[in-house]
């Protein structure tokens, strides 16, 4: 999840404070200060707001954590294609090694650029919504695409692959609408997280690594397929994808932030 998203929320008020403590100083790109003198302006709301920014000013816009987000978003995009291209030759295990192996440096990413946004005191809204789209890629998209590479290819596998990444959706728009909602401590940390943060997918990547090294793929995955040769067709493993999305998705389930 975003370690971000706490000092975003607070762009808009003084008295704001994030989940990791830093104050964020509010501006306005219409509004004059009460002494008359503008603002001090925010270089990436300049940017993104004027009429006329000149050309590559969506990549001047970005502060150095959102480059760093962006390489997690990268890595995710690598771990996909590596899973198709297994896809294409299944006796090339080293492929899905790759696909399993990009997503842990997405995670890398993913912490790295909170630590940097709080290093240098920039973060933005724009920022949240990056680390938010790079965690679905990473760990809602590549995970499901590496189940469906190793075997989970029926059509009921398919839609409650599905549901598992739908519900990693749901839960990074929920996180970014609700985050300034959830009880923090002294120093504006938040205390928990509402629902399983969807990198904790990365639990059923690693249990997909352990069959890979076992061999347990396409047809030897674990407990085998129920149903065969009818449209319910299903391999009972992928259920594991059903529970994780739904405990993401649960505003009951509070897991302690570390």
């Amino acid at each position: 999840m975003s370690k971000r998203s706490g000092m975003a929320n607070g762009a808009t008020k003084d008295t704001g404070s994030s989940s990791a403590g830093k104050r964020t100083p509010s501006y306005s790109l219409n509004t004059a200060s009460p002494t008359n003198n503008p603002p001090a302006q925010d270089k990436q709301a300049v940017l993104l707001n004027a009429q006329n920014p000149g050309h590559f000013s969506l990549m001047r816009a970005y502060h150095l954590a959102d480059f760093i987000t962006l390489m997690n978003g990268f890595c995710g995009f690598m771990s996909i294609t590596s899973s198709m291209r297994y896809c294409i030759n299944p006796t090339d295990t080293g492929k899905l090694w790759l696909a399993l192996g990009f997503m842990p440096f997405g995670l890398f990413f993913d912490f790295f650029d909170g630590k940097v946004a709080r290093w240098r005191g920039k973060s933005s809204l724009m920022g949240q919504e990056l680390d938010s789209l790079a965690d679905l890629i990473s760990f809602g998209v590549a995970p499901a695409s590496c189940a469906f590479a190793i075997g989970m290819r029926t059509a009921l596998d398919q839609l409650l692959l599905t549901v598992f990444v739908v519900g990693g959706l749901a839960r990074l728009a929920r996180f970014n609408v609700t985050t300034g909602n959830v009880p923090k401590d002294s120093t504006g940390k938040a205390s928990y997280f509402e629902g399983l943060p969807i990198p904790t997918s990365l639990t059923i990547a690693g249990l997909m690594g352990y069959w890979t090294y076992q061999g347990w793929l396409q047809d030897q995955i674990p407990f085998g397929t129920v149903a065969q040769g009818t449209l319910l067709e299903v391999h009972p493993i992928v259920g594991l994808f059903v529970v994780h999305a739904c405990c993401m998705i649960s505003r009951t389930m509070h897991v302690p932030k570390p």
